[in-house]
């Protein structure tokens, strides 16, 4: 069977196929330390109770019809005041889109910019520009970052290739790591990408940002999130931000997400999004626009949930720090922000019990799920080297009781290699 060139191309989730793994090993009844899954048992991290409480009376209020197409002027106004508030950002109404969370705006932002063959710049590890400039037959230009620079990528990475680029990639605080990007460092991307701008002639395509900050109300201890257009006003014109509801209300599955930026800009990705039918539910707009105006509310959950997210982090950071203390190949960066946490496990070319070699980054990733129960997302999978020994620990899922166990069960696995 022939099917389209981007159906024959596309590339499968290497997070899925882990899942798939996961599951079955789960069906056996094995228990697994699941840290893959960048997401929330509601169980544990519910979405707060006024919120919840919100949506049964919108539905209960026949709030079941379509929505604007742009999202309802009452959510949009809220998000306008919430932006304002939080950020001091001033965005009107015509400058703020909603839609099902946050990837159908990302989506539908490569398709207002991206032509083929247009270079898109982004670094890895990170979280799903390789598909989105597959599907939009853009120009992969991709940096790695590393581990020195907390995975974010610089200005003095990014100068060489921006010559003819369309579009830059930034996520802050970032999905896989966990890491945010500095004010230095952002602020010398900005001033990169204003004065590439000032260089092209008026007729010229102009590079554009894309500021996904999907985290940025979960930062942890002194972290500051910084946002472009606070620290160069002048970036208000090439910016586009892709926010949500779904990870700082643990609201994943309501499906409740924004994006703001210049208003030709919106108003393209509106036109494009209309054929697509990607707008969030009309209850769920309903109660995220009362929601979003309650601060003192707003503010008691984050308090609380910040704070639960943050000793997960940080227990699981002391105990990868215990070991790396006592000589195994392991590391781990200090928690910045998000629900990740950065470890490194490097095993490769050691020998396991049972006779087998590590010879492949796989091959490790392999024998922490088969013998330590552990189940991590290899950095491979958010674009980075193969050979990378980094992986992405999400805690979303994650009970305290757990963590002892899980460590115990990694220090006895990697005791018995050699």
């Amino acid at each position: 069977m022939t099917l389209s060139h981007l159906a024959e191309t596309l590339i499968g989730s290497e997070i899925v196929k882990l899942g798939g793994e996961i599951r079955e090993k789960i069906r056996k009844g094995e228990k697994i330390y699941n840290f893959t899954v960048g997401d929330f048992d509601p169980a544990i991290f519910p979405i707060p109770k006024e919120l919840e409480d919100l949506i049964v009376d919108a539905y209960r209020k026949h709030f079941t019809n379509y929505p604007a197409a742009e999202g309802n002027l009452d959510l949009r106004e809220s998000i306008s005041s919430f932006l304002k508030e939080r950020e001091k950002l001033e965005y009107n109404t015509d400058e703020i889109l909603v839609a099902s969370g946050g990837r159908p705006l990302i989506y539908s932002l490569f398709r207002t910019l991206i032509d083929k063959g247009d270079k898109v710049i982004y670094a890895v590890p990170s979280w799903n520009n390789n598909h989105y400039t597959h599907l939009n037959e853009g120009e992969h230009v991709v940096v790695e970052a590393t581990a020195e620079n907390n995975f974010m990528p610089t200005a003095d990475v990014l100068r060489p290739h921006i010559a003819s680029a369309t579009l830059i990639c930034l996520c802050s605080p970032q999905n896989p790591t966990g890491t945010t990007i500095s004010e230095k460092d952002l602020s010398a991307i900005c001033t990169l990408i204003l004065e590439e701008n000032k260089r092209r002639k008026p007729e010229d395509k102009k590079l554009f940002l894309l500021y996904d900050q999907m985290y940025w109300q979960l930062t942890y201890g002194a972290i500051k999130h910084y946002n472009p257009v606070s620290l160069h006003p002048a970036m208000r014109e090439y910016t586009i931000f892709i926010d949500a509801i779904s990870k700082a209300f643990a609201a994943t599955g309501v499906r409740v997400g924004w994006s703001f930026g210049p208003a030709e800009i919106i108003g393209k990705m509106k036109a494009i999004m209309t054929h697509i039918g990607s707008w969030a539910p009309m209850a769920e707009q309903k109660a995220t626009a009362a929601y979003l105006v309650r601060k003192e509310e707003i503010d008691t959950y984050l308090t609380g949930f910040r704070a639960a997210v943050s000793e997960r982090l940080h227990r699981i950071h002391d105990g990868f720090a215990a070991l790396k203390k006592d000589g195994f190949s392991v590391d781990v960066l200090t928690p910045e922000a998000a629900i990740y946490l950065t470890i490194k496990i490097d095993l490769k070319g050691k020998r396991a019990a049972d006779g087998r070699v590590l010879k492949e980054q796989s091959d490790v990733t392999s024998y922490l799920l088969d013998v330590a129960s552990l189940a991590v997302v290899p950095f491979s999978a958010f674009g980075a080297s193969k050979t990378s020994p980094w992986y992405r620990l999400s805690v979303g899922t994650c009970r305290l009781e757990d963590i002892p166990e899980m460590l115990r069960k990694l220090r006895a696995a990697m005791e018995k290699l050699s």
